[in-house]
């Protein structure tokens, strides 16, 4: 069951399965400062701007102790017991009302930011995760990505995770987030540019033929999957990346998973946890993105599959891939390693580990509980286009 609750400078808390009760802390109104989006002339492309990121609180090592942990039951967030909750980020770089931008090529920085706790426990990942645990991390994916979507401002919801130091996670605690964007960032508007001019040219879905030609590598695969290719991609950027990838066409956004492709969603994300893990006998950091269907005219795109990328930035085990000046300054990614050889790694590291242990993993669905009376917020549209960018100081 889900309780929506709203903190007293308006940001919803969401709270999910059983729960404890307490007065929620007093945070006091405001708007971010100085949130806004700047076009960049010479890429036509926006950069956001947010000067709040920058006081985050830290508490970066699982050896942290967990009563400095500010997601943590007791903590500034939730000050009882929980067992996943979804809040609004305090340090946004998206929000629902964005403040009016300053002058010059600007705009308003719409969307939003909110933060995933997978359960209340301090240390733990998405390998460690109970069964249930991990079919209700599924589920509030869903849950909360379908509400975003619903709102006609988000032309893009992005979930993910940052696990670890080596990827500037600030916070140890098992968490990810999801953003809502207000525009179409530029790498995934040149993903519908490929999966559309294939369709013009050979009229076939571009995806479906990524799934064959990974199926029709044995020595890209990690590990096998009923509903999920799990490959190191043909072009991996990252030496230890990997991708899970939906079989089935018309799977696009996470309210499509049936209960069987949740299940083996749920198992194929703790397949490359564990595989990662065992490749150095230690938890590895990685960056992991949940690529949904974008809007396109309102409707999610045709030939997108739903996938989940890992790029963890470990290429040895004492040596890190640093995106550095020509990557940066090109988007020519260099790999120093092999994708097939990098797959076997991680192949052979969970055969030597065992294999995944064995976890039965229910079918979780999300109800509708409490629901604060009044919790809304007004929604705007504002999608930045750079023929428009030029700030008139006006709200739209």
């Amino acid at each position: 069951m889900r309780t929506d609750l709203r903190h007293d400078d308006g940001r919803l808390l969401s709270v999910y399965g059983e729960h404890g009760s307490a007065d929620l802390p007093t945070f006091g109104a405001g708007e971010p400062s100085q949130l806004h989006l700047r076009h960049d002339a010479l890429t036509d492309t926006w950069v956001g701007v947010s000067p709040a990121r920058n006081s985050r609180p830290l508490t970066s090592t699982p050896a942290t102790a967990a009563s400095s942990c500010p997601l943590c039951p007791g903590g500034p967030e939730i000050p009882f017991g929980y067992e996943a909750a979804v809040f609004e980020n305090r340090f946004p770089t998206l929000v629902a009302d964005a403040p009016t931008p300053p002058p010059g090529p600007t705009a308003p920085s719409t969307g939003r930011c909110e933060v995933v706790l997978y359960t209340s426990e301090h240390v733990g990942s998405l390998g460690t995760l109970t069964g249930e645990q991990l079919a209700r991390v599924v589920a509030i994916w869903a849950d909360r990505s379908g509400a975003l979507w619903a709102d006609p401002a988000h032309r893009h919801v992005l979930v993910f995770e940052n696990r670890g130091e080596d990827v500037g996670a600030t916070l140890s605690h098992p968490h990810g987030q999801i953003y809502a964007f207000g525009h179409l960032p530029p790498f995934i508007a040149g993903r519908l540019d490929a999966l559309a001019k294939h369709r013009a040219e050979h009229d076939t879905c571009l995806t479906c033929g990524v799934v064959a030609d990974d199926d029709g590598a044995p020595d890209r695969q990690v590990a096998q999957n009923a509903s999920f290719t799990i490959n190191v991609p043909y072009a991996a950027r990252w030496p230890y990346e990997v991708h899970v990838r939906a079989r089935r066409h018309g799977l696009s956004r996470l309210g499509d998973l049936t209960t069987d492709e949740r299940r083996d969603l749920a198992e194929a994300l703790r397949t490359v946890v564990h595989a990662y893990d065992a490749l150095y006998d230690r938890p590895l950091h990685y960056m992991m993105t949940c690529m949904e269907a974008p809007s396109v005219d309102g409707a999610p795109a045709a030939d997108w599959h739903l996938a989940f990328e890992f790029a963890p930035p470990a290429r040895a085990a004492d040596r890190l891939k640093i995106r550095a000046s020509v990557e940066t300054a090109t988007g020519l990614f260099i790999n120093d390693t092999l994708p097939e050889l990098t797959a076997t790694h991680l192949a052979d590291a969970l055969t030597s580990a065992g294999g995944v242990p064995d976890l039965t993993i229910p079918d979780v669905i999300i109800t509708h509980g409490l629901q604060e009376p009044d919790h809304t917020r007004p929604a705007r549209v504002t999608t930045p286009t750079a023929s428009t960018h030029a700030n008139t100081g006006a709200r739209s």
